[in-house]
């Protein structure tokens, strides 16, 4: 039988080689200084990083952290043993709406532009509120659908195509799918107008 992930992790393993040049200039202009703001606020010391991807976020990490990084790609993950670390890395092929941990394992998770790629959002976040300890937080980097009456039409309109030719969602209500998990929103930061946002989110 056909698994339903087997599209993403294709497109993911193919990707793998290019990923961060396609990326580049964005990071460049923008993603690399929020990336960077986020991970500065991990406290641990258990972190999971949830799509980790190329491990563009590993070398932000300070020390004295116990970080697992899951990804469904495996050729990604290869390119994230590349990145230079401070605490010590687990790596682990996962996906985040099937998480193979035990509740209660981390005292965080960290996540960026994760959401925009997975089939069901909220049962990936309610995955990320089940292995992080009560008390603990779930941060967020992420794109959404914008709010207004022209952007949020034109997003939903734009998404099919982008999502067959380039991959993630451009119009997921990331928030209101980050409090159907359960989660709380304790900090919503607008980035980038309201269409990228840092999410710092608390276990109840």
């Amino acid at each position: 039988m056909r698994n339903r992930l087997d599209p993403v992790r294709r497109r993911y393993d193919r990707l793998a080689p290019v990923y961060e040049w396609f990326e580049g200039p964005m990071e460049v202009l923008a993603m690399a200084a929020w990336r960077q703001d986020l991970v500065a606020r991990v406290q641990g010391p258990a972190v999971l990083e949830a799509g980790v991807g190329t491990g563009k976020n590993l070398p932000l990490y300070g020390s004295g952290l116990t970080i697992t990084a899951v990804d469904l790609s495996s050729r990604m993950l290869e390119r994230s043993r590349r990145k230079p670390v401070r605490s010590p890395v687990q790596r682990l092929v996962m996906d985040v709406e099937h998480l193979g941990f035990p509740d209660n394992t981390f005292d965080e998770v960290l996540a960026t532009f994760l959401f925009c790629s997975v089939s069901n959002p909220v049962r990936g976040l309610c995955e990320l509120a089940r292995v992080v300890r009560p008390g603990g937080r779930v941060l967020l980097l992420e794109h959404v659908r914008p709010g207004g009456p022209l952007l949020g039409p034109l997003f939903d309109r734009l998404n099919p195509l982008v999502l067959h030719t380039i991959g993630p969602n451009i119009n997921r209500d990331t928030v209101g799918n980050i409090r159907e998990a359960g989660l709380m929103v304790e900090e919503e930061t607008d980035l980038f107008r309201d269409i990228v946002k840092r999410l710092v989110c608390r276990v109840p």
